[in-house]
Protein backbone atom coordinates (compact mmCIF):
# COMPACT_ATOMS: atom_id res chain seq x y z
CA UNK A 1 0.00 0.00 0.00
CA UNK A 2 1.48 3.10 -0.54
CA UNK A 3 1.12 6.57 1.54
CA UNK A 4 1.71 10.08 0.12
CA UNK A 5 2.24 12.49 2.06
CA UNK A 6 1.81 15.92 0.87
CA UNK A 7 3.64 19.01 2.85
CA UNK A 8 3.42 22.65 2.27
CA UNK A 9 5.55 23.62 5.19
CA UNK A 10 7.57 26.67 4.21
CA UNK A 11 10.32 26.67 6.60
CA UNK A 12 13.41 24.59 7.06
CA UNK A 13 12.87 22.66 9.14
CA UNK A 14 9.32 23.37 9.07
CA UNK A 15 6.78 22.28 12.50
CA UNK A 16 4.38 21.38 9.29
CA UNK A 17 6.87 18.67 7.86
CA UNK A 18 7.55 17.36 11.67
CA UNK A 19 3.39 16.97 12.19
CA UNK A 20 3.10 15.32 9.04
CA UNK A 21 5.76 13.11 9.90
CA UNK A 22 4.84 12.44 12.85
CA UNK A 23 1.56 11.01 11.36
CA UNK A 24 2.71 9.16 9.00
CA UNK A 25 5.16 7.16 11.48
CA UNK A 26 1.99 6.19 13.45
CA UNK A 27 -0.15 4.66 10.35
CA UNK A 28 3.82 3.01 9.50
CA UNK A 29 3.43 1.65 13.41
CA UNK A 30 0.09 -0.08 12.36
CA UNK A 31 0.03 -0.89 9.10
CA UNK A 32 2.84 -2.06 6.36
CA UNK A 33 2.99 1.19 3.90
CA UNK A 34 5.25 2.32 1.58
CA UNK A 35 5.59 6.46 2.17
CA UNK A 36 7.01 8.86 -0.30
CA UNK A 37 6.69 13.05 0.87
CA UNK A 38 5.97 15.68 -1.36
CA UNK A 39 7.88 18.32 -0.45
CA UNK A 40 5.88 21.35 -1.83
CA UNK A 41 8.23 24.06 -1.21
CA UNK A 42 10.96 22.39 -3.46
CA UNK A 43 8.04 22.56 -6.14
CA UNK A 44 7.32 25.49 -5.70
CA UNK A 45 8.60 27.59 -9.12
CA UNK A 46 7.47 24.11 -10.59
CA UNK A 47 3.78 24.88 -9.65
CA UNK A 48 3.44 28.66 -10.28
CA UNK A 49 5.06 27.81 -13.80
CA UNK A 50 2.46 25.06 -14.67
CA UNK A 51 -0.33 27.06 -13.94
CA UNK A 52 0.83 30.15 -16.52
CA UNK A 53 2.65 27.20 -19.20
CA UNK A 54 -0.32 24.31 -18.50
CA UNK A 55 2.23 21.50 -18.42
CA UNK A 56 4.01 20.35 -15.61
CA UNK A 57 8.12 19.70 -15.15
CA UNK A 58 9.08 15.97 -14.64
CA UNK A 59 9.47 16.17 -10.91
CA UNK A 60 6.04 18.03 -10.78
CA UNK A 61 4.24 14.90 -12.95
CA UNK A 62 5.84 12.77 -10.75
CA UNK A 63 4.52 14.37 -7.66
CA UNK A 64 0.36 14.66 -9.67
CA UNK A 65 1.43 10.73 -10.38
CA UNK A 66 2.18 9.98 -7.04
CA UNK A 67 -0.73 11.65 -5.13
CA UNK A 68 -2.90 9.82 -8.27
CA UNK A 69 -1.57 6.48 -7.21
CA UNK A 70 -1.72 6.58 -3.63
CA UNK A 71 -3.96 4.53 -1.87
CA UNK A 72 -3.91 6.83 1.00
CA UNK A 73 -3.07 10.59 1.84
CA UNK A 74 -1.90 12.33 4.40
CA UNK A 75 -2.18 16.41 3.53
CA UNK A 76 -0.70 19.32 5.83
CA UNK A 77 -0.25 22.86 5.43
CA UNK A 78 0.42 25.65 7.59
CA UNK A 79 -1.93 28.30 7.97
CA UNK A 80 -2.21 31.71 6.47
CA UNK A 81 -4.67 34.11 7.56
CA UNK A 82 -7.10 31.57 8.50
CA UNK A 83 -6.94 28.79 5.75
CA UNK A 84 -4.74 26.83 4.25
CA UNK A 85 -1.56 27.82 2.21
CA UNK A 86 -1.66 29.16 -1.59
CA UNK A 87 0.98 26.90 -2.42
CA UNK A 88 -0.91 23.93 -0.87
CA UNK A 89 -4.01 24.96 -3.03
CA UNK A 90 -1.80 25.69 -6.20
CA UNK A 91 -0.45 22.28 -5.58
CA UNK A 92 -4.11 20.31 -5.55
CA UNK A 93 -5.28 22.69 -8.18
CA UNK A 94 -3.10 20.76 -10.06
CA UNK A 95 -4.26 17.23 -9.54
CA UNK A 96 -6.41 15.64 -11.40
CA UNK A 97 -9.99 16.25 -10.64
CA UNK A 98 -10.72 12.60 -10.51
CA UNK A 99 -7.96 11.26 -8.53
CA UNK A 100 -8.98 11.85 -4.81
CA UNK A 101 -12.39 9.79 -5.54
CA UNK A 102 -12.92 7.81 -2.95
CA UNK A 103 -9.09 7.81 -1.16
CA UNK A 104 -8.66 7.99 1.96
CA UNK A 105 -6.89 11.47 3.23
CA UNK A 106 -5.82 13.01 6.92
CA UNK A 107 -5.98 16.24 6.41
CA UNK A 108 -3.53 18.42 9.46
CA UNK A 109 -2.18 22.00 9.93
CA UNK A 110 -0.24 24.11 11.88
CA UNK A 111 0.14 27.79 13.42
CA UNK A 112 0.88 29.95 15.81
CA UNK A 113 -2.09 29.79 17.80
CA UNK A 114 -5.12 27.76 18.14
CA UNK A 115 -7.29 30.39 16.80
CA UNK A 116 -6.89 29.16 13.76
CA UNK A 117 -7.68 25.47 14.10
CA UNK A 118 -10.85 25.42 12.49
CA UNK A 119 -8.93 25.89 8.90
CA UNK A 120 -9.37 22.74 9.35
CA UNK A 121 -12.75 22.21 9.48
CA UNK A 122 -14.08 25.54 7.40
CA UNK A 123 -11.00 25.11 4.59
CA UNK A 124 -9.45 21.61 4.19
CA UNK A 125 -12.64 19.70 4.69
CA UNK A 126 -14.48 21.16 1.96
CA UNK A 127 -11.73 20.97 -0.36
CA UNK A 128 -10.91 17.41 -0.53
CA UNK A 129 -14.79 16.74 0.03
CA UNK A 130 -14.86 18.80 -3.10
CA UNK A 131 -12.52 16.86 -4.56
CA UNK A 132 -14.65 13.22 -3.43
CA UNK A 133 -11.92 12.44 -1.01
CA UNK A 134 -12.52 10.31 1.96
CA UNK A 135 -11.56 12.47 5.12
CA UNK A 136 -11.20 10.96 8.54
CA UNK A 137 -12.42 12.24 11.04
CA UNK A 138 -10.05 13.43 13.25
CA UNK A 139 -8.13 16.70 11.66
CA UNK A 140 -4.54 17.34 13.40
CA UNK A 141 -3.84 20.87 14.10
CA UNK A 142 -0.70 22.03 16.19
CA UNK A 143 -0.37 25.34 17.35
CA UNK A 144 3.14 25.95 18.95
CA UNK A 145 2.34 25.84 22.34
CA UNK A 146 0.78 22.04 21.30
CA UNK A 147 4.39 20.68 20.66
CA UNK A 148 5.29 20.08 24.28
CA UNK A 149 1.28 18.87 25.36
CA UNK A 150 0.32 15.18 25.46
CA UNK A 151 -2.65 15.64 23.72
CA UNK A 152 -1.03 16.33 20.33
CA UNK A 153 0.19 12.87 20.49
CA UNK A 154 -3.37 11.50 20.98
CA UNK A 155 -4.50 13.41 18.67
CA UNK A 156 -2.17 11.84 15.94
CA UNK A 157 -2.50 8.15 17.04
CA UNK A 158 -6.56 8.78 16.69
CA UNK A 159 -6.37 10.27 13.55
CA UNK A 160 -4.03 7.71 12.50
CA UNK A 161 -5.74 4.67 13.52
CA UNK A 162 -8.67 6.21 11.93
CA UNK A 163 -6.82 6.70 8.23
CA UNK A 164 -5.11 2.75 8.91
CA UNK A 165 -8.68 1.83 9.35
CA UNK A 166 -9.91 3.52 6.03
CA UNK A 167 -6.63 2.23 4.36
CA UNK A 168 -7.57 -1.01 5.14
CA UNK A 169 -11.12 -1.27 3.83
CA UNK A 170 -10.08 1.15 1.03
CA UNK A 171 -13.21 3.11 -0.23
CA UNK A 172 -11.75 3.91 -3.82
CA UNK A 173 -11.55 0.45 -5.01
CA UNK A 174 -14.84 0.23 -4.32
CA UNK A 175 -16.59 3.50 -5.55
CA UNK A 176 -17.21 2.50 -9.20
CA UNK A 177 -18.82 -1.01 -7.88
CA UNK A 178 -21.43 0.85 -6.08
CA UNK A 179 -22.46 3.72 -8.69
CA UNK A 180 -24.83 2.62 -10.79
CA UNK A 181 -26.44 5.70 -13.28
CA UNK A 182 -29.06 7.37 -12.63
CA UNK A 183 -30.66 6.31 -16.00
CA UNK A 184 -30.14 2.67 -15.26
CA UNK A 185 -31.45 3.08 -11.85
CA UNK A 186 -35.03 4.55 -13.42
CA UNK A 187 -34.60 1.86 -16.11
CA UNK A 188 -34.99 -1.11 -13.75
CA UNK A 189 -37.69 0.61 -11.74
CA UNK A 190 -39.83 0.95 -14.89
CA UNK A 191 -39.42 -2.65 -15.94
CA UNK A 192 -41.12 -3.82 -12.16
CA UNK A 193 -44.64 -4.34 -12.35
Amino acid sequence: MRLVVVSAGLTQPSSTRLLADRLSTAVEARVEVEVRVVELRDLAVDIANHLVAGFPSPRLGEALTAVSEADALIAATPIFTASYSGLFKSFFDLVDAEALTGKPVLIAATGGTARHSLALEHAMRPMFAYLHAVVVPTGVYAASADWADGELATRIDRAAGELTDLLLRNPARHVEEELVPFAEQLAALRKKP
